[in-house]
């Protein structure tokens, strides 16, 4: 079984996967968030930071790449390769994001099947190293997945990546599990599952119905719960002192990286509207630490949460 841990955009930067590489049940791989490829474009130092060997030390991480146009990603992708030593990129088919979609990026770029054709065909036959794929179903129809299956099954996808929910249902619902199913009896590349595992129920479920698919990319569940894993692989919770470890772990080396509260506290609140839920009764804990405005009245907050408050079944 392998375990991916997903790209989420001001979520799992480095800082968030190193922290929970020392703390929680190491995964597989760990993907970036996406990397904007454009005419020019160097590498920013946040990206330099995302992707250098330095900053992921024991740790297979897969940069993504966010683009509709095929040179924009070669070249990108072999800055990545000469410059910091990837073997592997992937390709951001994904993002549901309106901002994204409107320019054709991401899973917008679903919509145009025969432009993404000639751009994987474009990729594949010019780079020299392994391209795997994040992918939805479709844009605003689950019938459009039988045309991207086609164009998939041409093309030597180191893996794909499938979220099966099409791109306007955001993040709401229950993934579309029979398009998941038609990729599993048609296709013959290595597929990897992705979508609503919040749980050990969650996961069970999935490897039961399908019990060939070994691998398992986590997002939203995996930042709500960063012990979901290890409760998978290892049968145990690993509990609130260890949470508590991995929170100050966190807020430490933000505070070395980012200059003045404000960015701190953005970084952390941002964790915590996904992580608060994990407690019992955590409602007017929540409320504090969004409320904060020093860092002292967080670390107050986040220490009465912690003291008072168990962690949820």
């Amino acid at each position: 079984m392998k375990d991916y841990m997903a790209p989420m955009e001001g979520v799992t930067n480095f800082v968030y996967r190193r922290a929970y590489h020392r703390f929680y049940h190491p995964m597989d791989k760990y993907f970036t968030p996406f990397i904007s490829a454009k005419p020019k474009k160097n590498l920013s130092f946040q990206e330099i930071c995302e992707v250098s060997p330095e900053r992921n030390e024991g740790m297979y991480v897969v940069p993504q790449i966010l683009t509709c146009n095929a040179e924009d990603f070669i070249r990108t992708a072999q800055l990545l390769k000469e410059d910091y030593g990837h073997q592997e990129v992937n390709l951001n088919l994904g993002c549901p994001s309106g901002t994204v979609t409107a320019k054709g990026k991401g899973a917008g770029f679903l919509a145009e099947p025969q432009k993404l054709d000639a751009f994987l065909d474009e990729i594949f036959s010019k780079l020299d190293m392994k391209i795997s794929i994040k992918t939805r179903i479709g844009t605003h129809y689950e019938e459009d997945w039988d045309y991207l299956l086609a164009i998939y099954e041409k093309y030597p996808i180191h893996e794909l990546i499938i979220h099966p929910r099409i791109q306007t249902d955001m993040y709401r619902g229950v993934p579309r599990l029979g398009a998941y199913e038609k990729a599993v009896s048609r296709l013959k590349m290595p597929l990897c599952y992705n979508g609503n595992l919040f749980s050990t129920a969650d996961y069970k479920r999935i490897t039961q119905r399908f019990p060939d698919t070994d691998c398992f990319m986590y997002g939203r569940g995996l930042i709500t719960n960063p012990g979901l894993v290890s409760e998978i692989r290892d049968g145990v919770q690993p509990g609130k002192a260890v949470l508590r470890q991995f929170h100050d772990c966190l807020l430490e080396e933000y505070k070395e990286l980012l200059s003045g509260e404000r960015n701190v506290l953005f970084r952390m609140k941002e964790l915590w509207s996904y992580m608060a839920v994990s407690f019992t009764n955590y409602e007017k804990y929540a409320k504090k630490i969004k409320k904060s405005q020093h860092l002292s009245d967080y670390q107050a907050a986040v220490s009465s949460l912690f003291a008072e408050q168990e962690l949820a079944d």
